[in-house]
Formats: C-alpha cells, sequence, structure tokens
C-alpha cells in the first residue's frame, strides 16, 4: 500500500505552464567535445581561479587547470584532454569579458579522466571533506554557483540541524533535476553522506515538488536505514523551489530579512550539486562537464544532456539543431533566467537550462506598457510578501534608498512572479534588478 504524501507549500506564488513534457522523459545523453572549449576561470561568486597551467602545455581531461585564489573560490578542472592553446579573455553570461583558458582537445584521445586522492567519507574528517569539494571545484548547479564549501563550513556558534536538498525544480521548461534524481540515485545518498559530515548537520531533507512522483518513489526507495534522510513532497508551485520560501514551507522557519539559512539552522544545496560531490570525492575528482536541459520549441533535438564545461554555447545549439524561426536563447528558466548576450559565451557550472524560443512565443512579449491600475495582483502573487506595485512607483521616481529602507527591496529575490500577473504589462522585476544594481553602486 502506497503511503500517503503530505503536500506542503507556502502563500502566495503562481502557476505558470510547466512545459516539461517534453524532455522530462528523455534519458540523460553525453554531448560530444567542441573544437574549442572555453573555460572561464570566474564561474561562481568570489574570487576567479588562478591558472596553473602554461600556453601550448598538453592537459588531461579532469587535471586542475585553475586553482583556488583563497576561501571564496574553487578549482577549474580540464574538461577534455588537449593543448592549451592560450589564455586570455572571453565574454561571459553578462557580456563582461573575463579571463579564461582556450582549449583544443585532442581528436584521437580516448579521454579518459585521471584519478586524484579519494577521500573516504567514513574516515575523512570535516575539515577534509569541506576542502576537498573546494579542490573539486563544486558550486551551486542550481543557477547561483555559489561555492558549496563555503555554505558548509558552518562556524560556531551557529549550528545546521537539518541540511536541505532541493530537488523541487519549479522553474518551467527544466528537467535537469528530473532526470538527476531517477539516474543518478547511488550518487545522491553518497553525496547527502559527504555533506551532512561536512555540514555538521544532525538530518537531510530532500524535497521535491510532486509532479515528480517517480522520482519521489525512487529515492525513498534507495534511502539507507542508517541515514537520517526524508524525501519530503511539495505542492506544485512557483517559486517552491526559492531556498527562503523552501524553507518556510518545509520547516516553517523563517529565514530573517537579510539573513541566511544558517541563521535558522539550515544548509542548503541543489540536488544535482549533491549528485555531483558523491560522484566526484571518492575518486578525488573535478567537475568537469553538468547535466542541462535544452529545450523550447526552437530546439529540434530538445534533451537533457552531460556537456562538458567550457563548450560555447553556439556549438551547443549547433548539436540539437535550431528551428529556422527560433528567435531568443535564454540561458536557465523563463522565470529566472537570463537572455543569452551572445552564442560566443561558453556554457558554465551555474548553466542549468538552454531554452530557444521562436517568433511565436516572443510575440506579445513587448506588449505597450500601461499605468498601474492599483489591482492588487502583484501583492497576492509576491512570495515574500511585498508591495511590488509601490516598489515599482518609487523605482520610476529613482527612489532607491526608500525602496530599500522602508520597502525591504532586498528581500526580493526576482523571481518574477509580480511581473507575470501585472495586467498593465509593467517590467517590475526589471525595475528592481536596476534599482538594487544602482543601490549597490552608490553603497560602494
Amino acid at each position: 500500500m502506497t503511503a500517503t504524501v503530505k503536500i506542503k507549500s507556502f502563500q502566495h506564488g503562481i502557476h505558470p505552464p510547466e512545459h516539461k513534457d517534453v524532455t522530462k522523459g528523455l534519458a540523460i545523453r553525453q554531448f560530444p567535445f567542441a573544437p574549442v572549449m572555453v573555460i572561464l576561470l570566474s564561474q561562481h561568486l568570489g574570487a576567479p581561479a588562478k591558472p596553473t597551467i602554461r600556453e601550448g602545455q598538453e592537459v588531461a581531461r579532469g587535471q586542475m587547470i585553475g586553482a583556488p585564489d583563497g576561501f571564496m573560490s574553487v578549482a577549474m578542472h580540464a574538461p577534455a584532454s588537449g593543448i592549451v592553446e592560450r589564455i586570455g579573455v572571453a565574454p561571459n553570461s553578462m557580456g563582461k569579458m573575463v579571463s579564461a583558458i582556450f582549449l583544443r582537445p585532442h581528436p584521437g584521445s580516448g579521454q579518459e579522466v585521471i584519478e586524484g586522492t579519494p577521500i573516504d567519507v567514513e574516515t575523512a574528517t570535516r575539515e577534509q571533506i569541506i576542502t576537498g569539494i573546494q579542490q573539486a571545484g563544486v558550486v551551486g548547479l542550481g543557477g547561483a554557483a555559489f561555492p558549496t564549501h563555503v555554505k558548509l563550513s558552518v562556524q560556531e556558534p551557529k549550528h545546521a540541524d537539518t541540511l536541505l536538498i532541493n530537488g523541487v525544480e519549479c522553474e518551467p521548461y527544466l528537467t535537469t533535476d528530473h532526470r538527476v534524481m531517477l539516474e543518478q540515485v547511488d550518487d545522491i545518498i553518497r553525496g547527502v553522506r559527504y555533506t551532512l559530515k561536512g555540514s555538521g548537520a544532525d538530518r537531510a531533507i530532500i524535497a521535491i515538488e510532486a509532479n515528480k512522483p517517480d522520482a519521489i518513489e525512487k529515492l525513498r526507495s534507495a534511502v539507507p536505514a542508517d541515514l537520517p534522510l526524508e524525501v519530503a513532497a511539495l505542492q506544485v508551485k512557483y517559486p517552491q523551489g526559492a531556498e527562503k520560501i523552501l524553507i518556510k514551507a518545509l520547516l516553517q522557519r523563517e529565514v530573517p530579512s537579510g539573513g541566511l539559512p544558517i541563521d535558522v539552522g539550515v544548509v542548503s544545496q541543489n540536488v544535482a550539486t549533491t549528485a555531483e560531490i558523491g560522484r566526484l570525492l571518492p575518486h578525488g575528482r573535478g567537475i568537469m562537464e553538468r547535466v542541462i536541459t535544452i529545450t523550447g520549441p526552437g530546439v529540434d533535438q530538445p534533451g537533457n544532456y552531460l556537456i562538458p564545461i567550457g563548450t560555447p554555447l553556439r556549438f551547443a545549439l549547433e548539436q540539437v539543431g535550431l528551428s529556422s524561426t527560433a528567435t531568443r536563447v535564454f540561458l536557465g528558466g523563463p522565470m529566472m533566467g537570463q537572455a543569452a548576450s551572445s552564442l560566443d559565451i561558453p556554457i558554465t557550472k551555474g548553466t542549468s537550462g538552454i531554452l530557444v524560443f521562436t517568433d511565436h512565443e516572443i510575440i506579445g512579449t513587448g506588449e505597450k506598457e500601461y499605468p498601474c491600475i492599483r489591482c492588487g495582483h502583484c501583492l497576492d502573487a509576491c512570495p515574500m510578501f511585498l508591495n511590488p506595485s509601490r516598489l515599482g512607483l518609487l523605482a520610476r521616481n529613482r527612489q532607491y534608498e526608500v525602496m530599500a529602507s522602508t520597502h525591504h527591496l532586498m528581500d526580493c529575490f526576482e523571481c518574477g512572479c509580480c511581473s507575470y500577473v501585472c495586467p498593465s504589462h509593467i517590467p517590475l522585476v526589471q525595475h528592481f534588478r536596476v534599482s538594487k544594481s544602482i543601490l549597490r553602486e552608490q553603497r560602494g
């Protein structure tokens, strides 16, 4: 008899069309190597990695090519065996030129991955696990790309009683985490053991939306008796997977304004990040590739692909085929993702999805903007209980400090719910992004 699933959720939010049916049943497929890989040395929050190789040098797949530059930094590894053509600069997803290593893979190489120093979860100390995660180059694979070892380094007097593994994946179109939960179960379980010990947490919860019953069932059946791990189902609603929202829905704990999950005894990380830790640390390897959903009406061969880090976006799109009416490419999901600044940017550790839309989807996105009619839809949708209408008016009048000090602008995590429901087509979330950027500049 199947146990009754208790569905948890949060207040407010929206229900955009899911658009996941096209790829959720497609197994992960290995992607080919591009003729030239472009590995950015800054793919995460914090300091870029420092090159450890020179131009013209031969490198092996999995070899460290960039060392962490301080605690808030992680290592970079060669996604393929080949020759370092040059060390220069390349555009990132925002169009900014950053340091990069250009690697030309050997066409005839077997591309075996070199082994490092294994880390045994049973015998390793907490410090060894945290250092191993940093040396493996692991960052948040849900899109934020925050260095995982930093998140796990909980210092006294704070203590994490709960490790929260985020497998919600509430963004429309994306099925990356779904496939990881179906195909990399053993890696996830091992990753939970590593991160429980590394964070010092007492228990772990894997949170999954109820629209993934196969993943819920598979993970629940795989939980070992000796592991303090629970698999929790949540209501299908956007943005259920947002960190603070998820903590509130599951644990009824409210992260304070300006605070972090550890302030309420929680450490959270993405389920794909957890799987990578469980896959890499037993072999002492570094992250060289990641699972990415490539989909959208403008894609001929949508799917979930294991793509080497540093693969140029243009090459990736050529491999899956583009519709002749393809108009716009997004990195990440349609709600919180961003339009690609160029097709010449490389895929990074933070790339969770590539969406391609056609003229048909783009029509209607540039509707005429009308004045706010005070309908209150944005207030009903905002999961942080802010007043997007008031914030939007203040943004128009450049009252940025008032937005932050009186109306809690910085608590907005730019989920896009307000823009989605606005009948006047006011680009509220764009106003908030600009306002926060200006505030950061003004505050130095």
